[in-house]
């Protein structure tokens, strides 16, 4: 988190100030409290705090980022400027909702999909809102889940529009032997004979787009080869995740971001 990232939201919303504030809410300090709406994963109270703290508002948590809570919990006690926390009631509460909605999405697909296989990781996706994706994967972790690559430096990812461009999945092994030995090596397969080729030059092979009867064939050729991890991705749903959990070691779903439902918080001055 930086502030130039929140400042940059504020900017956004307020521009050259809150004009109905101004006009209608008295210069005078006040209190106000955050509920919580929706049973949830808390995520992004600490942008809030940091939100609504720089300008002199101040802020009593009642709950930490991270933690499960039921429908129509307080979360903070405000107190401070009554015209700053109107102002800012906003900005803060989108961060806490579409961050709480991922983590609760996250923590909601990770119990599940554990009920099977205790081991099982969900894993974001770069699938992420644009200027958003710190904040995004910060959630994701909170609900327990791993965030997977912030950028594409982080490791080495073969897609299939690489494979086409290098010339078929051969060719992919064989220019892989000059990569930097700090990388690790994923490879994107979507049948059986691509998954052995690709394996011994692997340390994680993703299974693309593949059904879960499909998918655990290539990941049984793929461990019949080597000590290889196995990540499923593509078309992988709340509802059918748990369905590859049995023999995936992880489960990345690019919903935790790009269509995640928000939850609902409300801010109610006293």
């Amino acid at each position: 988190m930086t502030m130039e990232h929140l400042e940059r939201f504020l900017e956004e919303d307020i521009g050259y100030g809150d004009v109905t504030t101004d006009l209608l809410v008295p210069d005078i300090d006040g209190t106000a409290s955050i509920m919580c709406e929706n049973d949830a994963v808390i995520a992004g109270l600490e942008e809030a705090m940091t939100i609504f703290e720089q300008c002199d508002v101040s802020c009593e948590p009642h709950v930490s980022d991270g933690d499960r809570v039921n429908a129509g919990t307080k979360v903070m006690s405000l107190s401070g400027p009554l015209r700053n926390i109107i102002t800012l009631e906003r900005t803060a509460l989108n961060l806490m909702m579409r961050m709480s909605g991922i983590a609760t999405a996250t923590n909601d697909i990770l119990g599940e999909c554990r009920k099977v296989n205790r081991n099982i990781r969900i894993a974001g996706t770069r699938k992420t809102t644009p200027g958003f994706r710190m904040f995004e994967k910060k959630s994701i972790l909170l609900g327990g889940g791993d965030p997977h690559r912030y950028g594409l430096g982080d490791m080495i990812l073969v897609k299939d529009n690489h494979i086409r461009a290098a010339g078929g999945m051969k060719n992919v092994v064989e220019l892989l032997k000059g990569a930097p030995f700090t990388k690790k090596i994923e490879i994107e397969v979507e049948n059986v004979g691509d998954a052995v080729i690709a394996a011994p030059a692997a340390d994680v092979i993703m299974i693309d787009n593949a059904g879960p009867a499909k998918a655990e064939e290539i990941a049984d050729a793929v461990r019949k080869i080597g000590d290889v991890l196995i990540e499923v991705s593509g078309n992988i749903t709340p509802e059918n995740a748990a369905g590859y959990a049995g023999f995936a070691d992880i489960i990345s779903m690019g919903s935790l971001t790009h269509s995640v439902r928000s939850v609902h918080f409300s801010l109610n001055v006293d």
